[in-house]
């Protein structure tokens, strides 16, 4: 019973690894200034199981293969998938355009 637990939790949690190389990366992300300009709030979480389900809560892994999504950061806007914006509350994250929610699933 507890391992099925931790084995659905670990299912939902944003966990992303940052490549080095954009042909690694599952989603391209661009990071503006401006939280108008985004497309996704983010919390950057300082527990694994702090961040959960697709609500822009995201633990940074270092390793690849213990992170659910891979993403590459981008120099150029033009260049992403997806624009975020780092925040520094909790409450504050999540989705502003949710049509690319998907990218994160």
């Amino acid at each position: 019973m507890v391992i099925a637990f931790f084995a659905l939790c670990g299912a939902r949690a944003q966990t992303v690894y940052s490549c080095n190389y954009k042909y690694d990366a599952d989603v391209k992300v661009y990071v503006t200034d401006y939280k108008y300009d985004a497309d996704l709030v983010v919390y950057k979480c300082s527990y694994k199981y702090d961040a959960q389900d697709n609500r822009g809560w995201w633990y940074f892994v270092d390793y690849k293969y213990d992170a659910k999504k891979k993403i590459y950061f981008t120099d150029y806007k033009y260049d992403a998938d997806i624009v975020i914006y780092f925040t520094d509350y909790k409450y504050d994250a999540g989705w502003l355009k949710k049509e690319k929610m998907h990218l994160m699933y």
